[in-house]
């Protein structure tokens, strides 16, 4: 992961970088070089050497994972300080915006007063150009946590796709962008945590966060909303339960693509999607499984190959995109091609889905209210249909949508809710509707058949949501040999 994580943030500081080339030109100009060197890649890094007095074989930590950017921050500190930015406000300043502090120095009266990093400089300029080792240092380390903190908090982050739940749009290996700017960036809820780590210590319990510092949920203005067909990294929201009890930025990252937003009414019918009773649009790269036979013998592993079919050993089924399976079903020695789907009516228990699944459990299994008790007979094909809440939306409480509803209204909305007797009590008080204060998503794999996904848990509450995946930038297929290992044809695809 590190060569692809190095290769992201260069990716992410690009847009910037280019916003500070006009003044690294003009101080360029100003120290004897020509404006034009600042342009070219590592060279230029040479050239901030030689204006600062660093020796030139410093060149070699910018190769050099982690150190490189430590590094490159205090080559950068050096270069501001040879025109004279002593200062730790100054030179923070100049670390965290660049992108403004280098055409203002370029472009107004600053001159270069010397490589600063000389014996000869800093007996000439005194204090003002000396620092003990651990100061000077630590302005370039800091500075380099603040910039990845705030890029990855309120901008942009990758992560890496671990299953095969979202394949053939995203595949395991898959490196992506997520933009946090599409619905806003959400304020942390435990400020106080160890920057770029996960919840826990591995293999441990221990916290990287502090509970004493608790924020209420809020989001930054962005761009838009979550629409349906969105492909959306949000938190897990089972992570709430025991024996995690996790807030709600730390839990786990999920992907998964928006079916359903605030206000629809959701149904699966033989594997088709509706929402409001229209069929939603199946994800290109969406995968189902399939049977079929031959008419003798087997099909070449090749053709098999060539359509991206994935073929599990020991299963008499096989998975692909509906674009494959067209494809295949019309060579002529296949046949009873179809596609393998759970009968309605029927509840698989093998594979009980939301909100009758024993592993995900949402009350009382024997709630009985005005004398009736839910049986849904819902399974992964067959679903539905349900409303998903939409903030301000008022449901009516009974045997049939307690079950469905008694999460977001507990757990997410943290409310005390309680069946006594034949009654619904939410907070202490007897009630028979709710008015919901969250909007909440419905959200599935493209890969339909191996996906944890709102039809086993739910619905995903508006907190959760982290932002909107939209391209992806590296691929490596750790099945592959070394040479093979990148997918070069999937280098920077945009998500659909």
């Amino acid at each position: 992961m590190g060569i692809a994580f190095y290769i992201g943030v260069c990716i992410i500081a690009a847009p910037f970088l280019l916003l500070t080339l006009p003044g690294y030109w003009k101080l360029f100009k100003k120290a004897g070089w020509q404006g034009w060197e600042a342009l070219i890649p590592f060279y230029a890094t040479y050239v901030m050497l030689k204006i600062s007095g660093r020796p030139a074989w410093w060149l070699i930590w910018m190769f050099v994972p982690t150190i490189n950017l430590i590094v490159g921050l205090g080559i950068y500190i050096d270069f501001i300080k040879s025109y004279g930015k002593f200062t730790i406000r100054e030179q923070v300043a100049a670390s965290l915006l660049p992108f403004f502090y280098l055409p203002k120095l370029g472009f107004d009266n600053t001159e270069y007063l010397g490589q600063s990093a000389t014996p000869e400089f800093m007996q000439q300029f005194g204090k003002a150009a000396r620092r003990p080792m651990i100061i000077a240092w630590g302005i370039p380390f800091t500075s380099a946590v603040c910039i990845a903190v705030i890029i990855r908090m309120f901008f942009i982050e990758s992560y890496v796709m671990p299953t095969s739940s979202m394949e053939r749009t995203l595949l395991t290996g898959d490196y992506f962008f997520v933009n946090k700017l599409s619905y806003g960036a959400r304020m942390p809820m435990r400020p106080i945590s160890v920057p770029f780590t996960k919840s826990t210590i591995s293999a441990t319990n221990i916290k990287t966060y502090w509970d004493g510092l608790k924020l209420p949920y809020f989001r930054l203005p962005g761009f838009g909303n979550v629409k349906r067909g969105d492909v959306v990294v949000f938190n897990y929201p089972m992570d709430a339960d025991s024996p995690l009890y996790r807030p709600v930025d730390k839990r786990e990252n999920f992907i998964k693509r928006c079916q359903g937003i605030p206000g629809d009414t959701l149904s699966v019918v033989d594997a088709q999607v509706y929402v409001n009773g229209k069929a939603a649009p199946t994800p290109p790269g969406s995968e189902m499984e399939y049977t079929f036979t031959t008419n003798g013998g087997e099909l070449n592993p090749q053709v098999l190959s060539d359509l991206n079919v994935t073929q599990y050993p020991g299963r008499d089924y096989q998975t692909m995109t509906k674009a494959s399976a067209d494809a295949l079903k019309g060579y002529s020695n296949v046949k009873d091609f179809k596609p393998v789907i759970s009968k309605k009516g029927i509840t698989d228990p093998q594979s009980p889905v939301y909100p009758t699944n024993p592993g995900h459990p949402v009350g009382p299994s024997n709630l009985m209210l005005n004398g009736k008790q839910p049986d849904y007979q819902w399974s992964v094909d067959n679903y539905g249909p349900i409303i998903i809440p939409k903030k301000g939306w008022t449901v009516k409480l009974d045997s049939l949508t307690y079950p469905i509803y008694e999460r977001c209204i507990n757990t997410y909305e943290n409310n005390k809710l309680e069946v006594k007797g034949s009654g619904i009590y939410i907070n202490g008080k007897k009630t028979d509707s709710y008015t919901f204060k969250l909007n909440y998503y419905w959200m599935m794999g493209d890969n339909r058949h191996d996906s944890d996904d709102s039809r086993f848990w739910g619905f995903v509450p508006e907190d959760h949501i982290v932002g909107k995946a939209v391209l992806i930038w590296m691929s490596e297929d750790n099945e592959d040999s070394l040479f093979g290992k990148i997918r070069w044809g999937r280098l920077f695809k945009g998500i659909n």
